[in-house]
């Protein structure tokens, strides 16, 4: 049997999900020989600690908890193998994920993380920062949901060079643009639906603009293809300028419109822009689906689907990265 101690720096919508699937699936990892205890938790500049594991049904249940210290402090100071990191994404200066990341591994504590923007920012920092400590980096949430891409890459088609990427990789704008599809909805409509149902954030514009979708593509582009970019080197255009009409247009040739993010290493090509796909194409998927479609140079192309977003998604991708990094190091 494993133990496994993880601190959880960032108790939001995603920390909190987390503790669920840990809640809910204790059994079945206990089975598989992984005892995973959460020893603490960090939200803002409150905390709450214990080196023997957290009661996370009572965690869940709280609204202030019993400690002031940092995430810092809890990195510093507590004993853990695993600091999964899930505060949120800032494509800035990828702080304060990025300060805690290079603190953990420079403390030499693996890590976990669904955060975008110290990839974005400082992915070869990061990296280097691994490698120096002896310690692992799981990053496979911060691109694609439950779709395990990153690992798909990395385990499986290893003797694989990849050549291009390309995809839908934000479920917000895919929910939205469908919803026009279908019910033949304005642009506002639909997004109003998606605010309703908790799939767009009160502030949309990070994916309706295609941020999200083009931090991804830099990921993908520097972890699976070594392409050294960084965000400005994409060109980026959302779908905030698409219409109902524009839709019906494309309808009549048997084709809708996706949010693409695509990534071509021979042309040095990263773009986000809605582009016209076949109703009968692999990229054509609806609601809050990603897809992602690779093209190697042994395996040909690779299509794979799966939910893009959502902290029960994301957990899957978590868990998975904590697993493989136990079955590596501890």
């Amino acid at each position: 049997m494993k133990e496994i101690k993880i601190s959880i720096i960032g108790f939001g919508s995603i920390g909190k999900g987390l503790v669920r699937e840990i809640i809910e699936k204790r059994d079945f990892l206990l089975r598989k020989g992984y005892d995973l205890k959460v020893v603490a938790i960090a939200d803002k500049n409150s905390s709450e600690i214990d080196i023997n594991g957290l009661d996370l049904a009572n965690v869940l249940k709280k609204e202030e908890y019993s400690y002031n210290k940092t995430a810092l402090d809890i990195i510093y100071e507590v004993k853990q193998d695993i600091m999964v990191e899930c505060t949120p994404s800032n494509i800035i200066d990828g702080n304060p994920g990025l300060s805690h990341i290079l603190a953990a591994l420079n403390s030499r504590i693996n890590v976990v993380t669904s955060n975008k923007g110290p990839f974005v920012v400082a992915y070869d920092k990061i990296i280097e920062s691994a490698d120096k400590n002896n310690v692992s980096i799981g990053y496979e949430a911060t691109v694609g949901g439950a779709i395990p891409i990153i690992n798909l890459i990395k385990s499986n088609i290893r003797a694989d060079k990849i050549l291009s990427i390309k995809g839908i990789l934000n479920g917000t704008c895919n929910y939205i643009l469908t919803r026009m599809q279908k019910e033949m909805l304005d642009y506002e409509e639909a997004l109003f639906e998606a605010k309703e149902l908790g799939i767009a954030e009160t502030d949309e514009s990070y994916d309706v603009k295609g941020i999200d979708t083009a931090s991804k593509l830099v990921i993908l582009a520097n972890s699976l293809m070594k392409m050294n970019v960084k965000y400005t080197d994409v060109k980026v255009e959302g779908i905030t300028r698409i219409t109902r009409e524009a839709l019906e247009l494309a309808e009549e040739i048997d084709c809708t419109i996706k949010l693409i993010g695509e990534v071509n290493k021979e042309e040095r090509l990263l773009r986000v822009a809605p582009r016209l796909v076949p109703f009968n194409h692999p990229l054509s998927v609806g609601g809050t689906l990603n897809v992602i479609m690779l093209n190697t140079d042994i395996a040909g192309e690779i299509t794979i689907t799966g939910r893009g977003a959502g902290p029960k998604e994301t957990s899957s991708a978590i868990l998975s990265d904590i697993i493989n990094i136990a079955d590596e190091r501890l």
